[in-house]
């Protein structure tokens, strides 16, 4: 899917490609989360009886299923590693793959300690069970390192007590990886990202046609291949599984989508990376913008043509990394670079409960064209905020009334600091995935401006005015405010010429001498240092007289 950003920057790439990332899905036994579902299959399990069923018992399973693991790992050669708190786990996994050659199956087994539901049997005195109880406790979980011939390394986690809930956690580079070998694509791959690929149309099509393939069922195959026999087997064997019935069900938790652009030059896109950065952090109000200092620098020619080694790189390289965030709750847009050539545009959802759509795994596909959909929108706006452009005659427009609905609209006044200030919240709020309230639009001006007295009630007139200059809009009838591209071109590029272009003549007009040179001395300095000085020739033509700056 093309957007504005890639088509503007079309010549300096190699190629694009729109994956999923990381995907994580809960596995759940439905009836085993509410008491009498799980009394009902505790009788199945236990021949129709509910005696035994107390905290003794249910304690002896989580112990059995510890124990199982233990001597399972020990007999078959596969390290179990207790870990602490804080270790990163991924890390762990990734640096035995580096050292260790694997087969399809179980390779590694990482146990720590989280959060799970347990359950919690209270009896009366006559041993009469009078209610179960649900309680969230740290309890281990278990994660099983797999090696999927189809999906690549993907990982269970399980916990060890009654309902054994579950998460699954894979990532879509390493499913298309493998699709691509068996396409005889090649490519050059670091970590879940191509940074070098031999025809960039054929894999973006292996790319885009995993979330459809997972849909109709290839997700939940892999999970049920693995789940029930390398995992729950350790706490239920297969006929315990088969004779209470326990089957698990699977939802969306977590997901990512990412959009690769593969530039022909690192240097080329260092560069345009660090100047958009440059622009664009005030004009999305950006909280920060972090950069790692790596180990290596950036090749600055590009490499002999011809096609990749179709191999999976090992080595860490580690590069200047420059990368910012937006959030908007539990949904997340991020854009990078990664590795030498490549730069990415992110979109997580940390939670699926934020895209208020179903969560089964029915509906993947539907999710992640929500996420694809946030990726464009994101690459948009940045690309409006970079590139402003102002329509014939908008200076002279804006002032006048306009017409909102019904209602007879003031103009806007670009010399009010108020409206100023709605124009950059509205700005910054553009990425946002589902659009924005006028709440969150008040919130947003208050955090711009530093004053708590902007209230709802006036982020609504205010918004009403940008409503009647097409600055924003507000479909149908919902609450939720939207920026269209060509509006954000706009309110960037009034934003910027006022803020970014008058204002600093105006102010540097006054002295005639600049003064030492600052150290740090870049082109928009050079250039308004130029300005200032042909403004001062062109205001003794005009016969304007400025006057030096109070000391």
């Amino acid at each position: 899917m093309a957007d504005d950003f890639t088509e503007r920057y079309g010549d300096l790439l190699a190629g694009s490609y729109d994956c999923v990332d990381r995907v994580v899905l809960n596995a759940f036994f439905p009836i085993g989360h509410n008491p009498g579902g799980f009394r009902s299959w505790w009788r199945r399990l236990h021949g129709g009886s509910d005696d035994q069923l107390d905290d003794t018992h249910l304690m002896r399973m989580a112990g059995r299923f510890a124990r199982r693991v233990k001597a399972w790992a020990a007999a078959n050669g596969v390290p179990v590693i207790f870990c602490t708190a804080g270790e990163r786990k991924h890390l762990i996994a990734e640096q035995y793959l580096e050292e260790n050659s694997v087969s399809p199956g179980v390779f590694l087994i990482l146990v720590a300690r989280a959060p799970a539901s347990v359950w919690k049997v209270h009896r009366s005195a006559r041993g009469v069970i009078t209610r179960l109880e649900k309680k969230r406790e740290h309890v281990y979980h278990y994660s099983f390192h797999i090696m999927d011939p189809v999906f690549g390394h993907l990982v269970i986690k399980m916990s060890g007590h009654p309902p054994f809930g579950a998460q699954v956690i894979l990532n879509g580079h390493e499913y298309v990886a493998v699709a691509a070998q068996g396409e005889g694509i090649g490519f050059t791959k670091e970590g879940n990202c191509f940074t070098e690929i031999a025809d960039p149309q054929r894999l973006a099509r292996v790319a885009d046609a995993w979330p459809r393939d997972a849909a109709i069922g290839r997700l939940g195959q892999v999970c049920d291949r693995w789940i029930y026999s390398a995992c729950l087997c350790f706490g239920l064997d297969l006929d315990e599984q088969e004779r209470s019935g326990f089957r698990y069900g699977y939802s969306v938790y977590q997901a990512e989508y990412s959009r690769n652009l593969l530039f022909k030059s690192g240097a080329q896109m260092e560069d345009l990376f660090d100047r958009i950065l440059d622009r664009t952090r005030s004009r999305l109000d950006i909280p920060a913008i972090r950069t790692l200092f790596g180990l290596k620098t950036r090749p600055h020619r590009t490499r002999k043509a011809g096609p990749p080694a179709q191999e999976i790189v090992l080595e860490k390289p580690r590069y200047g990394l420059s990368w910012f965030r937006i959030s908007f709750g539990r949904l997340q847009l991020k854009a990078y670079t990664k590795g030498e050539h490549v730069l990415r545009f992110e979109a997580t959802v940390h939670n699926a409960k934020e895209l208020r759509c179903r969560r089964s795994l029915d509906n993947f596909d539907q999710i992640i064209d929500r996420l694809a959909e946030m990726a464009d929108r994101f690459a948009a706006a940045l690309d409006c905020a970079d590139i402003g452009f102002l329509p014939d005659g908008v200076l002279d427009e804006l002032p006048l009334p306009a017409q909102a609905g019904a209602r007879r609209i003031a103009g806007i006044d670009l010399n009010k600091p108020r409206i100023r200030a709605a124009l950059a919240a509205a700005l910054a709020l553009a990425p946002a995935p589902g659009g924005f309230t006028a709440a969150e639009h008040a919130a947003r001006v208050r955090q711009i401006t530093g004053h708590d007295g902007y209230t709802i009630r006036q982020a609504a007139y205010d918004l009403r005015k940008l409503r009647g200059k097409q600055l924003v809009d507000k479909p149908g009838r919902t609450r939720r405010y939207h920026v269209p591209p060509p509006a954000a071109r706009t309110i960037s590029a009034l934003l910027t010429l006022r803020d970014h272009v008058i204002a600093p003549i105006l102010a540097g007009v006054r002295s005639p001498r600049m003064g030492r040179k600052p150290r740090i001395w870049t082109a928009a300095d050079r250039d308004y240092e130029t300005l200032r000085i042909g403004m001062q020739t062109l205001f003794q033509h005009v016969g304007i007289e400025t006057q030096p700056a109070a000391a």
